[in-house]
Protein backbone atom coordinates (compact mmCIF):
# COMPACT_ATOMS: atom_id res chain seq x y z
CA UNK A 1 0.00 0.00 0.00
CA UNK A 2 3.18 2.40 0.11
CA UNK A 3 4.19 4.87 2.74
CA UNK A 4 2.37 7.02 5.03
CA UNK A 5 3.04 10.19 2.65
CA UNK A 6 1.91 8.10 -0.43
CA UNK A 7 -1.25 7.37 1.58
CA UNK A 8 -2.36 10.69 2.35
CA UNK A 9 -1.58 11.91 -1.09
CA UNK A 10 -3.67 9.42 -2.64
CA UNK A 11 -6.71 10.61 -0.39
CA UNK A 12 -9.21 13.35 -1.25
CA UNK A 13 -10.25 16.49 0.68
CA UNK A 14 -11.23 16.80 3.35
CA UNK A 15 -9.51 13.44 4.27
CA UNK A 16 -6.45 14.04 3.44
CA UNK A 17 -5.88 17.31 5.29
CA UNK A 18 -7.74 15.42 8.78
CA UNK A 19 -5.33 12.52 9.06
CA UNK A 20 -2.46 14.53 7.76
CA UNK A 21 -3.09 16.57 10.68
CA UNK A 22 -3.05 13.33 12.85
CA UNK A 23 -0.11 11.78 11.12
CA UNK A 24 1.63 15.72 11.76
CA UNK A 25 0.40 15.74 15.79
CA UNK A 26 1.98 12.25 15.78
CA UNK A 27 5.68 13.43 13.88
CA UNK A 28 5.38 16.05 16.73
CA UNK A 29 5.51 13.68 19.74
CA UNK A 30 7.48 11.29 17.87
CA UNK A 31 9.97 13.29 15.37
CA UNK A 32 12.38 10.18 14.44
CA UNK A 33 9.68 8.23 13.54
CA UNK A 34 9.82 6.39 9.63
CA UNK A 35 7.47 5.65 7.14
CA UNK A 36 6.29 1.78 6.89
CA UNK A 37 4.01 -0.57 7.09
CA UNK A 38 2.32 -2.93 9.23
CA UNK A 39 -0.28 -5.36 8.84
CA UNK A 40 -0.76 -4.23 5.68
CA UNK A 41 -1.49 -0.52 6.61
CA UNK A 42 0.72 2.62 5.63
CA UNK A 43 2.09 3.29 9.34
CA UNK A 44 4.41 5.17 10.82
CA UNK A 45 7.51 3.41 12.96
CA UNK A 46 9.10 4.01 16.39
CA UNK A 47 12.12 2.02 16.43
CA UNK A 48 11.09 -0.34 13.81
CA UNK A 49 7.81 -0.85 15.92
CA UNK A 50 4.44 0.24 14.52
CA UNK A 51 3.62 3.78 16.06
CA UNK A 52 0.44 4.57 14.26
CA UNK A 53 -1.88 4.50 11.25
CA UNK A 54 -4.19 7.00 9.82
CA UNK A 55 -6.69 5.95 7.36
CA UNK A 56 -9.90 6.70 5.75
CA UNK A 57 -12.73 4.37 4.94
CA UNK A 58 -16.05 4.56 2.73
CA UNK A 59 -17.64 5.20 6.18
CA UNK A 60 -15.15 6.82 8.89
CA UNK A 61 -11.54 7.82 9.11
CA UNK A 62 -9.69 6.05 11.74
CA UNK A 63 -6.30 5.77 13.75
CA UNK A 64 -5.05 2.66 14.64
CA UNK A 65 -2.20 2.77 17.39
CA UNK A 66 -1.82 -0.87 17.46
CA UNK A 67 -1.80 -1.10 21.41
CA UNK A 68 -5.13 -2.25 23.38
CA UNK A 69 -3.01 0.10 26.20
CA UNK A 70 -3.03 3.41 24.24
CA UNK A 71 -7.18 3.02 23.58
CA UNK A 72 -7.67 2.69 27.31
CA UNK A 73 -5.46 5.62 28.20
CA UNK A 74 -7.22 8.07 26.52
CA UNK A 75 -10.88 5.86 26.31
CA UNK A 76 -12.45 8.67 28.99
CA UNK A 77 -12.09 11.54 26.22
CA UNK A 78 -13.58 9.53 23.31
CA UNK A 79 -16.79 10.21 24.21
CA UNK A 80 -19.10 10.36 21.04
CA UNK A 81 -15.91 8.94 19.16
CA UNK A 82 -17.22 5.51 17.76
CA UNK A 83 -13.93 3.15 19.06
CA UNK A 84 -12.67 -0.60 19.93
CA UNK A 85 -9.49 -2.08 21.67
CA UNK A 86 -7.15 -1.25 18.55
CA UNK A 87 -8.96 2.05 16.82
CA UNK A 88 -10.92 5.12 17.44
CA UNK A 89 -13.01 6.22 14.47
CA UNK A 90 -13.80 10.34 13.64
CA UNK A 91 -14.73 12.05 10.73
CA UNK A 92 -13.78 15.44 8.77
CA UNK A 93 -16.68 16.81 10.35
CA UNK A 94 -15.63 15.66 13.74
CA UNK A 95 -11.81 15.18 13.74
CA UNK A 96 -9.98 13.46 16.77
CA UNK A 97 -8.50 16.15 18.99
CA UNK A 98 -4.70 16.76 18.94
CA UNK A 99 -4.57 16.31 22.58
CA UNK A 100 -6.42 12.86 22.49
CA UNK A 101 -3.77 11.72 19.25
CA UNK A 102 -0.57 13.19 21.49
CA UNK A 103 -1.57 11.32 24.03
CA UNK A 104 -2.28 7.82 21.84
CA UNK A 105 1.21 8.66 20.35
CA UNK A 106 2.85 9.19 23.64
CA UNK A 107 1.53 5.90 25.50
CA UNK A 108 2.36 3.68 22.36
CA UNK A 109 5.74 5.19 22.50
CA UNK A 110 6.53 4.32 25.93
CA UNK A 111 4.93 0.88 25.39
CA UNK A 112 7.75 0.28 22.64
CA UNK A 113 10.62 1.66 24.48
CA UNK A 114 9.51 -0.58 27.58
CA UNK A 115 9.70 -3.43 25.25
CA UNK A 116 12.87 -2.89 23.29
CA UNK A 117 14.99 -1.78 26.53
CA UNK A 118 14.29 -4.52 29.28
Amino acid sequence: MGTVTDYLAGLDEPDRTTLGRVVRVARDVAPDATEGTSYGMPALLHRGKALLSAMASAKHLAVYPFSPAAVTAVEPRLDGFSHAKGTVRFSSERPLPDDVVRDLVTTRVAEIDAQLDR
